[in-house]
């Protein structure tokens, strides 16, 4: 897709979405790194942000644009629920010694 100006950029659900990233980091830095956390690490969390709004605005103004749960969830609930005029499934008969899928399929014949 190309390049629109009119479309609309989710600024708000960017942030949201990079404050969900922010928060794990914190916890990782926290739980994994505590002794080697230091002030660049910070520096480097806050600085993703910028470049995370640049990143999303341009993939946006593009033409992509991510599923939400909701659709996610939706689309899932489409597939499980059958039409109401769909026929119920028809079990397959129990085979027989004249199918091929019968017990006496590998049996000799006596002559």
């Amino acid at each position: 897709m190309a390049w629109d100006s009119t479309r609309v950029v989710p600024w708000g659900r960017l942030s949201r979405e990079w404050l969900v990233y922010a928060v794990v980091m914190i916890v990782a830095f926290v739980v994994f790194l505590r002794d080697s956390v230091n002030g660049g690490s910070v520096l480097g969390l806050a600085a993703s942000y910028p470049l995370y709004m640049l990143f999303g605005g341009f993939l946006a103004k593009m033409g992509y644009q991510r599923k939400t749960l909701r659709d996610i969830r939706s689309q899932a609930r489409e597939v499980r629920t059958p039409p109401p005029s769909a026929k119920p499934a028809t079990r397959r008969p129990a085979p027989t010694k004249r199918t091929s899928t019968g017990p006496s399929q590998h049996r000799k014949k006596n002559r």
